[in-house]
C-alpha cells in the first residue's frame, strides 16, 4: 500500500510538473511572439562576432525586450543562435522578440545607427555625421564640414573608428569623373591610389557603403560596373527610332539632360528638345557642353560664359559643331539615362528658364523669344540671378 501511495504521489507530481512546464512554455512563446515593451522605435545593434548572450543582454538593457533569457531560449529553439548578422537594424515600436530575432538573423544593409557620409557634390564636397532619432525613425545631422577647407571634427573622427558605424560615399548626379576621383582622395577612411581618371560618364552616381580602409580604385570599378549595367538595360529597352548610333551616344545625351535640369518631371521633355534638334539637323546649342570644353570637367565655372568662348570652335561647343560632343560632360544618374532613351513626344525645340527653377518650352522661335523676354523681366527683378540654361 505504501509503495502504491508513493507511486500515486509521484505520478501526480509528474503530471503537475508537466502541466506547469506546458504552461511555462506556452507563456514563454506568448512573451517571445507578443508585443515588446518599447514604446518607441529602437536601433538594435549586433557587434562583429557578438554572442547571442551578449546581444540579448544588451537588448534587455536598452528596453527592447522584456527578458534576455526568454529571447535566448526562443532564438535557440528556432535554431538561429548561430545566425546573428553584424549590423544596426531599426525595429518599430512594440516589436516582439520574434520580430527582433528576424531582423538580426536575416541581415542585409544596416538601417540605423551612426553613419558618416562623404558627399561628392557638383559645387563642393562635404562630410556629414548623422544619427538615427528613435522617436521619429529619421536620421538627424549632428556635424558637417567641408574637407577641402576644414579639419575633420573630433566627433567625426571618433565615429569613423566605431566598429558599428556605417561609412558611405554619396555621389551626386552630374558630377564629373575628375570630381569623383578628387573627392575620394579626400575621404580619409578610404585607402589606395587611383591611376587614370575613369572615362567621363562611366561612373554611376549613387550611395555606396564601404568598410574602413576600402580601396578607392575598387570602389571606382564598382561604380563603373553599376553604370554599365544601367546603360545596357536602358539601351536594351529603348523604343525604336531614336537618333543614337550607340549606347555611348545615348550616355552623352543623358549627361546633357542631367546638366540642363534638376527637375525630375522635366527630364523627358528636355531630352525631347535635343532629340528633336538632332532629327531636324539643328545644333544643340547648350551651355553645359561649352562649359565642359572650358573646364575639362575639372571643377566648375563660377561665372557666365564669355562671348569669345561661345564663338570659339571646340569639340564641346555645340553652338559651333553639329550633333553631339565627343564624350559625356558629366556622370548622369539612372533617371537621366532613362530620359535620354525615353524622351517625351513633343514638338519643342527651344527652352529657357521660367523663374521657378524649371523651364518654359517652345515649338517656334517666336514662342521662344516671348519666353526669353518674360525670363529677362523676371531676371531683372531679382537681386540674384539664376543660371539661364536652355537653348
Amino acid at each position: 500500500m505504501i509503495w502504491r501511495h508513493v507511486a500515486s504521489n509521484f505520478l501526480t507530481l509528474a503530471l503537475v510538473l508537466m502541466v506547469a512546464a506546458a504552461i511555462a512554455v506556452a507563456w514563454g512563446k506568448r512573451q517571445f511572439s507578443g508585443p515588446g515593451p518599447s514604446a518607441t522605435a529602437q536601433c538594435v545593434q549586433v557587434a562583429q562576432g557578438a554572442s547571442l548572450n551578449a546581444v540579448s543582454n544588451r537588448l534587455a538593457e536598452q528596453g527592447a525586450i522584456s527578458s534576455a533569457y526568454i529571447f535566448r531560449a526562443g532564438v535557440d529553439y528556432q535554431g538561429r543562435a548561430g545566425q546573428l548578422k553584424f549590423g544596426s537594424y531599426m525595429v518599430p515600436p512594440g516589436a516582439s522578440m520574434e520580430d527582433i530575432a528576424d531582423a538580426i538573423t536575416a541581415g542585409g544593409p544596416s538601417t540605423c545607427g551612426t553613419e558618416v557620409i562623404f558627399r561628392v557634390g557638383v559645387r563642393a564636397n562635404s562630410v556629414v555625421l548623422r544619427d538615427i532619432n528613435p522617436e521619429t525613425g529619421a536620421y538627424e545631422e549632428r556635424v558637417k564640414y567641408d574637407p577641402a577647407k576644414e579639419e575633420a571634427p573630433e566627433a567625426i573622427l571618433a565615429a569613423e573608428q566605431q566598429p558599428d558605424a556605417r561609412l558611405r560615399i554619396a555621389v551626386a548626379e552630374g558630377v564629373t569623373s575628375w570630381q569623383i576621383v578628387e573627392g575620394l582622395k579626400e575621404a580619409d577612411f578610404m585607402a589606395g591610389e587611383v591611376g587614370e581618371v575613369p572615362a567621363e560618364g562611366s561612373l554611376a552616381p549613387d550611395t555606396y557603403e564601404v568598410k574602413p580602409g576600402a580601396d578607392r580604385a575598387a570602389l571606382l570599378a564598382e561604380m563603373g560596373t553599376r553604370q554599365a549595367a544601367i546603360l545596357a538595360a536602358e539601351w536594351e529597352a529603348r523604343p525604336f527610332g531614336l537618333p543614337y548610333a550607340s549606347p555611348e551616344e545615348a550616355l552623352i545625351m543623358a549627361s546633357i539632360v542631367e546638366k540642363e535640369t534638376g527637375i525630375p518631371d522635366e527630364r523627358e521633355t528636355v531630352a525631347s528638345v535635343f532629340v528633336n534638334r538632332l532629327e531636324e539637323g539643328m545644333r544643340l546649342q547648350t551651355d553645359p557642353t561649352v562649359i565642359y570644353g572650358v573646364t575639362g570637367g575639372q571643377g566648375i565655372l563660377d561665372r557666365g560664359l564669355r562671348q569669345s568662348e561661345l564663338n570659339r570652335a571646340t569639340p564641346y561647343n555645340t553652338y559651333q559643331i553639329d550633333g553631339l560632343p565627343p564624350t559625356p560632360i558629366a556622370n548622369p544618374g539612372k533617371a537621366a539615362i532613362h530620359a535620354a532613351l525615353n524622351p517625351a513626344e513633343t514638338e519643342f525645340v527651344f527652352f529657357v528658364a521660367d523663374g521657378s527653377g524649371g523651364h518654359a518650352f517652345a515649338r517656334t522661335l517666336e514662342e521662344h523669344n516671348a519666353n526669353v523676354a518674360r525670363w529677362r523681366e523676371i531676371e531683372a527683378s531679382q537681386p540674384a540671378t539664376q543660371p539661364e540654361n536652355g537653348g
